[in-house]
């Protein structure tokens, strides 16, 4: 899948990844534990809040490609896609967990992926708060320049899973869900994109979540891959329109968790 780009071009393409996480941070940080305006993009709807971090942080990493590399395509959360004719897109999520911005909780995260053709290679987990930087190619993984690596976990009833909310999962879905949860030794909610990193690091085995955009899961799937987990949907295939995604540490646990989850209908 990675054929075409040479071991050197990785290692740029993943050093300016963590030169958009800086940009990133730069701005998030001096809105973090602050009191600022919230827009709620749902108007009403339901509650989906947006503040100027988000936007600052994508328009920071924005002018960033655009200056080094105008080639290549970007989708973003705040700002759109910007097609190009290149192999290369980046998949930005400037504050994973917006909700637990504004409640100044460290759990967000700045998600920064790079695909190429279609495949996403390279990924940043940042939590600037806490300087923990996650980041992730073809054939590794690391925590702050560090090689991390999953833990091994065979069965449910040893593992310990998340999933941000509940709500979540559609009424269909949930079934599937709670008897995940019943399998499973201990469960942790509300922990957004930073669950995915300590599945990697090899603190956590499993996430499961729907209802997910592109751009909430491209920047996972190099971390978790790199540190020796597995990303899929929900049935085994590669994550993306379908908005599910199923995040294992043990490759192993896949034998008991997909026989669950195949067969649920993306809409009833």
């Amino acid at each position: 899948m990675t054929s075409s780009i040479s071991p050197q071009e990785i290692e740029t393409l993943k050093a300016f990844a963590c030169e958009l996480a800086d940009a990133a941070a730069a701005v998030t940080l001096k809105y973090f534990k602050k009191t600022i305006p919230v827009t709620d993009k749902d108007k009403g709807a339901g509650f989906d809040p947006v503040t100027k971090a988000d936007q600052g942080a994508e328009e920071a990493i924005r002018a960033l490609i655009e200056a080094h590399y105008p080639d290549h395509g970007i989708f973003g959360e705040e700002f759109g896609i910007k097609k190009t004719d290149g192999p290369f897109e980046w998949v930005l999520d400037p504050v994973d967990g917006t909700r637990a911005f504004i409640s100044g909780l460290p759990s967000w995260g700045t998600l920064i992926g790079l695909r190429h053709n279609g495949v996403p290679i390279i990924g940043v987990i940042d939590q600037p708060y806490i300087r923990e930087r996650y980041l992730g190619w073809p054939g590794g993984a690391s925590l702050n320049g560090e090689p991390i690596t999953t833990r091994s976990c065979k069965s449910l009833d040893e593992a310990t899973i998340s999933t941000t909310d509940s709500a979540l999962f559609q009424n269909h879905e949930r079934p599937a869900f709670d008897e995940i949860l019943k399998r499973s030794k201990l469960n942790r909610y509300g922990l957004d994109c930073y669950a995915y990193a300590v599945v990697s690091a090899g603190h956590m085995d499993l996430v499961i979540e729907s209802g997910l955009k592109p751009y909430d899961m491209m920047a996972l799937i190099p971390v978790l891959r790199g540190a020796g987990g597995s990303a899929t949907n929900w049935e085994g295939g590669a994550p993306g329109d379908c908005g599910r995604l199923l995040a294992v540490g043990d490759p192993a646990l896949l034998d008991e968790v997909l026989p669950i989850l195949k067969g649920v209908p993306q809409n009833p």
